[in-house]
């Protein structure tokens, strides 16, 4: 079955790619506005520029003609005005016509200027020029209406219109030339735009980087590493914030470090003061348990001597676990290994314990390994010893052993109810108790803390889980031959 493939990143994952794309985006967006506000302004000032000079140059011309002209200009009249204007055109090469009291329109030529109908529309009853531009033959044109007053009344209509056309292919490549330069003149805003954005986003960085690499310090265990903090902007507030988090937590992992060596060592004296006079004890109850056998004892004494001897040696256990524990935390734990045969180490643990009838094996034969055989015993003990007090009389407990890929792999299954959700995660912890519930257990809660511990010191692990069909199952993987 083939993969699915994870969707492309359109967007850079880094965020000094980001800076510099966003930077870059940020100077063409504004090469891109300032080329159109440009282009914009541009265009229309050329075009303003050309329809006042139109307007201007078509006045000029028409006051100095019109007053040659008769009262009541006829058709002849007419195309002679035309004739003069298109002569004084010149460069700009427009075409001229005139007309009369809202007569057609009479150029020099017989084939008038073109003017728009909207233009000569609005030009007659004007009273000032009237200027409209618009497309002919795919090409920009401006059309300019003039309305004469008459000479002898200055600001009345004379009746006399005259229209003026002509090309603006000329000021159209004036303005294409302008965006060709603005677009010229955008790539390499843009490609320049490249150095301080490189600049500013390793300026802005700067403090992440230091701030990351702190954290990484951190995370491997210098609680006293702090940042410069320089500057007053959002990145130097972060960094006190660091340094202040970093603080408190160096604080309190001081804190808990002394308290945790205090309990430690206090557990660790303990122990040693009670293993004398509970070996005493021991021989005491030794001594009284032997009267107690031979009948010289009351019933009701050797009744309550055999709960003394129970509870005496229940302590015993409970202190040599702690002194075990304690050899551990402070790295006093000595590994003796030697080649074993499993199969042989499991029946042994089996025997010392009277476990035979109730414990099945499955271990094949000539499995050996290179181990601890005290210890190894001592994690079998515990976890089939857990296995048969939370599984019950009549839950059978199995042990098999394997070889899997250069590992000794060991489980302890067991067909009772299981480890309670709540507890699995803190199976190996501590004082852990399967049962809550239980004031009183045989158990220390230190056993599979025991056990985990010296599968570590093996180079191997101990893992707890639930089976399927119910049940725990308790997975010791060791190194066949360790280095």
């Amino acid at each position: 079955m083939k993969g699915v493939r994870a969707p492309r990143r359109l967007l850079p994952r880094g965020l000094r790619a980001r800076l510099v794309v966003a930077f870059l985006l940020a100077a063409a967006l504004s090469a891109l506005a300032a080329a159109s506000l440009t282009f914009r302004q541009a265009r229309a000032a050329i075009l303003d520029r050309a329809r006042d000079d139109a307007v201007h140059d078509l006045r000029s011309q028409v006051g100095s003609l019109a007053p040659d002209l008769p009262a009541e200009p006829g058709r002849a009249d007419l195309r002679a005005l035309a004739l003069q204007l298109d002569r004084a055109g010149g460069s700009r090469g427009w075409r001229a016509a005139a007309a009369y009291r809202g007569g057609e329109p009479v150029s020099a030529t017989g084939t008038g200027p073109v003017v728009p109908e909207r233009l000569r529309a609005v030009a007659g009853p004007s009273r000032t020029a009237v200027v409209q531009r618009f497309h002919h033959g795919g090409v920009p044109w401006l059309a300019v209406g003039l309305p004469v007053t008459r000479a002898d009344r200055p600001g009345e209509p004379s009746g006399l219109v005259v229209y003026a056309s002509f090309s603006l292919a000329g000021q159209e490549r004036d303005v294409a030339a302008l965006v060709a330069a603005a677009r010229a003149g955008a790539l390499p805003v843009v490609l320049l735009a490249v150095v301080p954005a490189l600049f500013a986003a390793r300026r802005v960085l700067r403090p992440v980087r230091r701030l990351r690499s702190a954290a990484e310090d951190m995370a491997a265990g210098a609680l006293d590493t702090r940042i410069r903090v320089t500057g007053d902007d959002e990145l130097a507030d972060l960094g006190r914030t660091f340094n202040t988090m970093a603080a408190t937590l160096q604080a309190d992992a001081e804190r808990l470090r002394t308290m945790e060596a205090r309990a430690r060592r206090f557990a660790a004296d303990v122990s040693h003061e009670l293993r004398t006079p509970l070996a005493a004890m021991t021989a005491v109850t030794g001594v009284l348990d032997e009267d107690a056998a031979s009948g010289r004892l009351e019933p009701e004494t050797a009744e309550a001597l055999e709960l003394v001897a129970d509870e005496t040696h229940k302590l015993v256990r409970m202190v040599e676990d702690l002194m075990e524990i304690s050899r551990f935390d402070a790295g006093a734990a000595v590994l003796e290994p030697d080649d074993v045969d499993v199969g042989e180490l499991v029946g042994k643990t089996l025997a010392l314990r009277h476990w035979q009838g109730r414990v099945g094996a499955d271990v094949p034969a000539g499995l050996r390994a290179r181990l601890d055989p005290r210890r190894v015993d001592v994690v079998l003990a515990n976890l089939i010893g857990n296995a048969l007090r939370h599984g019950g009389p009549s839950v059978p407990v199995d042990v098999r052993a394997r070889a899997e890929g250069g590992r000794l792999v060991v489980t302890v299954t067991d067909g009772g109810p299981g480890i309670p959700a709540d507890v699995l995660p803190h199976v190996f912890d501590r004082f852990t108790k399967g049962d809550a519930a239980r004031t009183r257990s045989e158990g220390s809660g230190l056993g599979l803390a025991i056990a985990a511990e010296n599968a570590r010191l093996h180079g191997g692990t101990l893992t707890a889980a639930n089976a399927p069909g119910g049940g725990a199952v308790f997975t010791l993987t060791l190194p066949l031959d360790p280095a």
